[in-house]
C-alpha cells in the first residue's frame, strides 16, 4: 500500500511540474513583438494584390510582371508575422511573389517544414527562394539543407545558417546589429552589410531588446534589403 501511495505521489508531482513548464511557456509566448501601424496599413490598403488564410499571406506582383519567382519568408522569433508586410510588399512591387508564413507561437522552430504546403499551392513557380529574419532565417536554412533540389537560393536577414547549405546564400545584416553573431557569417560568399542598419529594422515591430541603435530609417534599411535581394535573385536566374 505504501508503495502505491509513493507511486501516486510521484505521478502527481510529475504532472504538477509538467503543468508549470507548459504554463511558463504559454506566458513566455504571450510576450512578443507586435506589428506597428505601418505594417498593418500595408495589409489594409495594399499596393499589391494580397491574399491570406490562417497560416499564409501571399503578396502577388502586378500581372504584367514575370511571375516565375517566389520567396518563402519565415518571421523572426517572437515577432508577429504581419510586421514584415512592408518589406514583402516592396519585393512584390519588384516582381517577386512573396509568401509570409505565420508560425505557431510566433516561433519558426515549431513549423520548419511550412514550405512543403506552399510548393503545392503555387505549382506554376519555377524559381523558388526561401529565407527569413533572425530565428526564421535559421529555421529556413534548416529546411533548405534538406530540400536543396527544390530551391535556387537561401536569403538570410540578420541570420546565419544552422546547417551546411549547398545552394547559393545571401546574408544581409545591419552594421549596428546588437543581436546577430556576425562571426557565424564568415563562410558565406554573398554578404551585404547595411551601414547604419540594425537587427529590428528588417521588420516593423519597434525596437528589439539588446539591439544596437540604427542611424538610418527603417524604410532605408528595407529599401537596401530589397535591392540586395533583387540583385541576388537576378544573379541566380
Amino acid at each position: 500500500m505504501k508503495r502505491k501511495r509513493n507511486s501516486l505521489k510521484g505521478a502527481i508531482i510529475f504532472l504538477i511540474i509538467i503543468g508549470i513548464l507548459f504554463g511558463g511557456f504559454y506566458i513566455y509566448t504571450l510576450d512578443y513583438y507586435k506589428a506597428d501601424v505601418t505594417a498593418i496599413e500595408e495589409l489594409d490598403t495594399p499596393t499589391v494584390r494580397i491574399e491570406s488564410d490562417d497560416q499564409l499571406t501571399f503578396f502577388y506582383p502586378d500581372e504584367s510582371s514575370d511571375l516565375n519567382t517566389a520567396f518563402i519568408f519565415y518571421p523572426g522569433g517572437k515577432v508577429e508575422s504581419t510586421a514584415y508586410s512592408p518589406l514583402l510588399v516592396r519585393l512584390a512591387q519588384k516582381g517577386i511573389t512573396c509568401i509570409l508564413v505565420k508560425m505557431p507561437f510566433n516561433l519558426a522552430v515549431f513549423n520548419i517544414n511550412a514550405a512543403d504546403k506552399i510548393f503545392q499551392d503555387l505549382p506554376e513557380i519555377r524559381n523558388w527562394y526561401i529565407g527569413g529574419h533572425s530565428l526564421g532565417g535559421a529555421m529556413a536554412s534548416s529546411y533548405a539543407s534538406e530540400n536543396s533540389e527544390s530551391m535556387k537560393g537561401l536569403i538570410l536577414l540578420a541570420a546565419y545558417p544552422v546547417e551546411d547549405i549547398s545552394m547559393p546564400v545571401l546574408a544581409v545584416y545591419g552594421s549596428n546589429d546588437g543581436v546577430l553573431d556576425i562571426v557565424k557569417l564568415q563562410n558565406i560568399k554573398s554578404i551585404v552589410k547595411i551601414e547604419g542598419g540594425n537587427h529590428a529594422y528588417f521588420g516593423n515591430y519597434g525596437e528589439q531588446d539588446g539591439d544596437g541603435t540604427a542611424t538610418i530609417t527603417r524604410e532605408e534599411q528595407q529599401e537596401e534589403t530589397v535591392t540586395a535581394i533583387i540583385d541576388f535573385v537576378d544573379s541566380n536566374q
